[in-house]
């Protein structure tokens, strides 16, 4: 299968953006205000209650919905399905899936119950659907709700041969880094611009006694994430998105520069929590709760991963905002980077019911009851600002809508699910190898080129 090449075509507006979110951020990490105010000062709504959506009566419907979400984020899911119930008289379950879904969604279809919709959170895996003949299209009034709340850029990484199939339910914003602000202001640390500054950065946490990254390392994704962000600063969106489409190979020069830059923190003794060993066995919820728990010797300064963090921190007494600060992936090259990430509603079996809760999760009254959960971020631009629930939170999604069709999907996510998406397989794997022996540049390069060839060549 080819990569999707949904984004975007300048690196003007991703400098632009990351210049954005680097300003407001500095200005919301001393202040964490939980105002709820909006853009022209007035309260927001408590309810949805001046929405303009139309949704069918469904009684006696039942829908299966299926994704990977587990904890927290399947919590608030749960609630935007209830307020469907709710309006709709339709009754919905839950169905927790596992990673890779494609391979999930494979045995329920084979086993003739595919779930009314599933979330994936790969473009590469809506394409996969939708050549297996799995997927459904949208019909008329779910199309009308994406045209209305979503920018070209997000309408078309849930298209397939020109068919709206996907409605981008969940963002990330995957370039940030959170820190633990007792450990900064303990060790005199500064919030870093640049690669070069991070490492300072990093050596002075270090030298105050504490470790400084956390890496959930067990997770292959967390480092195809670390890997993009250095990548798309250090070789630039064009290199990126060739990348991403495997119109160069791994054994590019860009490649080999990207990891030997990785290995200066990956490879640097006393730099990562556990070791190399102790990250492969860290999930990446215990990989953010480490690095906020244990008062002012917790096992990390820092942690690197997306907007959703904040569901992890809120596991612990840290509060968002002034115990645990953010900012952005430090530039690498000439702009500091801005990879995104999302998950798309799919219909996987064709109803009304179906049809009305991708309409709903397209429009702005379902996205609107999760941001005001906290730890997510929606890319309809329909759901007021004031709806998040913090100021860092706030300033997160005014970015990401900012930016309009200016950003890079994540690049595995763009990959067929055998090289981008697999636990144990592919470019997760091979990552996973490296972060144990980042000096093997070269023999890494040649085991992701071989695995990309593989799964490119074979489509799936």
């Amino acid at each position: 299968m080819r990569a999707m090449s949904n984004t975007i075509r300048t690196g003007r507006a991703v400098t632009t953006l990351a210049a954005l979110l680097a300003g407001a951020l500095a200005l919301t990490a001393c202040g964490g205000s939980d105002d709820k105010k909006d853009d022209n000062g007035s309260e927001s709504s408590a309810n949805t209650s001046g929405s303009t959506l139309t949704l069918p009566k469904l009684d006696g419907t039942t829908l299966e919905v299926a994704a990977v979400w587990t904890g927290q984020e399947q919590k608030n899911f749960k609630q935007v399905l209830a307020e469907f119930e709710k309006r709709t008289g339709a009754k919905v379950t839950f169905v927790p899936a596992q990673d890779p879904i494609i391979n999930f969604l494979g045995s329920k279809i084979a086993g003739g119950q595919p779930p009314d919709i599933a979330l994936l959170p790969q473009p590469g895996a809506i394409k996969q659907a939708v050549q297996k003949g799995w997927a459904k299209p949208l019909g008329a009034d779910a199309v009308k709700e994406v045209q209305k709340n979503y920018s070209q850029g997000w309408q078309d990484i849930g298209k397939v041969g020109g068919k709206q199939y996907g409605v981008y339910y969940k963002a990330a914003n995957k370039s940030l880094i959170w820190y633990n602000a007792t450990v900064f202001e303990n060790a005199g640390a500064q919030e870093p611009k640049t690669w070069q500054d991070l490492l300072t950065t990093a050596q002075t946490v270090y030298d105050s006694g504490v470790t400084p990254f956390s890496v959930g390392g067990a997770d292959g994704w967390t480092l195809t994430d670390w890997f993009e962000n250095v990548y798309l600063s250090q070789a630039g969106p064009e290199k990126y998105d060739q990348l991403a489409q495997h119109k160069i190979k791994w054994t590019d020069p860009s490649v080999q520069q990207a990891l030997t830059t990785l290995a200066q923190i990956w490879g640097k003794k006393g730099y990562i929590a556990g070791g190399a060993k102790g990250a492969l066995q860290t999930e990446f919820p215990a990989s953010v709760t480490q690095a906020f728990t244990g008062g002012d010797q917790p096992k990390a300064g820092m942690v690197y991963e997306g907007d959703f963090v904040q569901v992890n921190i809120g596991e612990t007494k840290a509060k968002v905002g002034t115990d645990a600060k953010v900012f952005p992936f430090p530039a690498v090259g000439s702009a500091a980077p801005v990879v995104s990430g999302g998950d798309a509603a799919v219909i996987f079996k064709d109803s009304k019911g179906a049809q009305a809760l991708a309409t709903f999760l397209a429009s702005p009254d379902a996205a609107t009851i999760q941001a005001k959960l906290g730890g997510y971020l929606s890319p309809n631009k329909s759901v007021p600002n004031s709806a998040y629930p913090n100021e860092v939170q706030r300033t997160i999604a005014k970015a990401l809508i900012a930016s309009g069709d200016d950003f890079r999907f994540d690049m595995s996510d763009q990959a067929p699910q055998a090289f981008g998406g697999t636990p144990g397989k592919g470019e997760w794997k091979d990552l996973q190898d490296f972060l144990q022996n980042p000096k093997d540049v070269a023999g890494t390069q040649a085991k992701l080129e071989k695995d990309a060839a593989a799964a490119y060549g074979s489509g799936s």
